[in-house]
């Protein structure tokens, strides 16, 4: 894995300036390695294992989860960053970036003779002020449908992806929620994320319904049916032992036979009730006239008897499901899961349009689709490598939080850098004002220079010129009195972001307004770096 290692091992006493330049180093350097990944057109890192494995990726959050970073002040830059992402779904990059360049213009006021402390309390100032401001960049709809949220996964996405995947997975991810969103809020658990190593990422789809990473067992068993009812079980198909030690004494061929019989006659007569409840259900005449077929899918094992049994009913057999998927395939089909077959009725029964089964190598799928209560839903990821698969799938969890993001605050925040050129300003404005005394005016200032780091690195990253398209953007934004930002593809134009649909979470800013600021004003207060003994605490504690 590659090295990040700033420490040093040499344990000098350092002053203060010494100390607030070494975790100025680290967070410079931590920095540089994720800037070139910020923005849709943003480079790409390769990470290798030990043994050999490949990753490749632009996303900050599996960068700083998986490099090896030593020192550690560059540790708890990078677990700050890490904690949003996994608390909100994105934003670890804009943290590292704010972080470093927030410590760097506080460093640079340092040297001219500012104490820290006026830094500080003018970053808190600050910190204030920008979140009053992003409550008035607020944008909220009359009404949060399909194209908004599209839009909302879309800018996620294409900071993750090349934008032509980037533009495919956006629907999926967006109709993977809407397909799984109720009144009592959006739980992200209901879409399964499977993968299969075959075909092209393009063919990566929404299925909504289920796919099962097994097939049936028996050969004789169907292996397409339409129009199906469901049994969801929980129930033992297969002969059990004694739990005693017992033998069987038969002196022909036929005692054996009815030994044999009687042995699994407990296993037969639940089998029976299963084919009889079939036979109520499809082979009367409505379930001939609409084609009905059955389907069992249980938790616990079918034994080969068992499993001829049903065959020779058409009936298409599943043993060893998931207890998830046995969850999820209530929410999706609807009916009862059933623990004993005593009480079975066809209200038991869930039903779907489309049940088949693939065999790719030497496994098997069973998808079922076109459910009539889609509670749940699979994405299928498909690649031809592994590194394809697992950018992949961390690129459809940011989206998918992305969009459920939108359906939480009912808002956004307009994209392309616009909050942070408008915040910027108004900070600058907020810093001549009468309510920052003294040399807290240099904090503010500090801050509002900071926030400029994530749009110029955005235009350095898409080869625009960043201090022009920044000033152009301000200029617009005066004269428009509206929120704007830059168009990469154009050269850097100012423009709109809510009318080119380029939509950041608003959970997403605010979080890293009250995560980059205090960490900030943790290291300014360091004055020094000394070496701990045993009785230091941990890292993580």
């Amino acid at each position: 894995m590659s090295y990040i290692n700033f420490i040093n091992e040499k344990g000098e006493e350092l002053d203060r300036e010494g100390a607030l330049r070494m975790n100025l180093s680290v967070a410079s350097s931590l920095s540089n390695v994720i800037r070139s990944n910020i923005g849709p057109k943003g480079t790409e890192k390769m990470l290798v294992g030990g043994a050999g494995q490949i990753k490749i990726t632009k996303d900050g959050n599996v960068l700083l989860h998986e490099m090896t970073i030593v020192n550690s002040t560059a540790q708890m830059i990078a677990r700050s960053a890490t904690a949003q992402d996994d608390t909100v779904g994105d934003g670890s990059s804009s943290n590292v970036l704010f972080i470093s360049e927030l410590f760097m213009e506080s460093f640079r006021y340092v040297k001219e003779g500012i104490h820290v402390s006026h830094l500080v309390d003018g970053i808190e100032l600050a910190t204030r002020k920008s979140l009053e401001f992003l409550e008035e960049c607020r944008y909220k709809p009359e009404k949060i449908d399909r194209e908004f949220l599209l839009n909302a996964a879309r800018t996620a996405l294409r900071t993750k992806l090349p934008i032509k995947l980037a533009d495919q997975m956006t629907e999926i991810v967006t109709d993977a929620v809407l397909t799984i969103k109720r009144e009592s809020g959006i739980d992200l658990h209901m879409v399964e994320i499977m993968h299969q190593k075959q075909k092209m990422s393009t063919d990566t789809k929404l299925i909504k319904g289920l796919v099962l990473d097994h097939g049936g067992r028996h050969p004789s068993m169907p292996k397409r049916l339409e129009n199906c009812y469901i049994l969801n079980c929980n129930v033992s198909l297969e002969y059990e032992n004694t739990e005693v030690n017992s033998k069987l004494i038969y002196s022909n061929a036929e005692q054996r036979e009815k030994l044999l019989k009687s042995e699994h006659k407990a296993t037969d007569d639940l089998c029976m009730k299963i084919i009889a409840l079939k036979r109520e259900v499809c082979d009367s005449e409505e379930g001939k006239k609409n084609n009905r077929h059955f389907v069992v899918i249980n938790q616990k094992g079918i034994d080969p008897l068992s499993l001829d049994l049903l065959a020779r009913e058409g009936i298409l057999g599943l043993r060893r499901a998931k207890k998830r998927n046995a969850e999820r395939l209530v929410l999706a089909c609807g009916g009862n899961a059933v623990n004993s077959f005593d009480d079975l009725t066809v209200n038991d029964l869930g039903q779907a349009d489309l049940v088949y089964e693939e065999q790719l190598d030497e496994e098997k799928y069973t998808y079922i689709e076109g459910v009539k209560n889609p509670q749940s839903c699979t994405i299928l990821v498909r690649a031809a490598s592994g590194y394809e698969i697992a950018q992949i799938k961390d690129a459809i969890r940011d989206g998918l939080r992305a969009v459920k993001n939108v359906f939480d605050d009912e808002s956004i925040i307009p994209g392309a850098g616009a909050f942070e050129i408008a915040c910027s300003e108004k900070l600058k404005e907020f810093a001549k004002s009468k309510e920052v005394e003294g040399k807290k005016y240099y904090g503010v200032n500090a801050f509002a220079d900071a926030l400029l780091v994530i749009p110029k690195a955005v235009c350095e990253n898409s080869g625009v010129d960043a201090q022009e398209s920044i000033i152009n953007a301000i200029r617009a934004h005066n004269e428009n009195k509206k929120l704007m930002g830059i168009d990469i593809d154009d050269n850097g134009k100012p423009i709109n972001p809510v009318d080119h649909g380029i939509f950041d979470n608003y959970c997403v800013k605010k979080s890293m307004l009250n995560i980059c600021p205090v960490l900030t004003q943790q290291f300014l207060m360091v004055d020094e770096i000394i070496r701990a003994g045993k009785h230091a605490g941990k890292i993580d504690e």
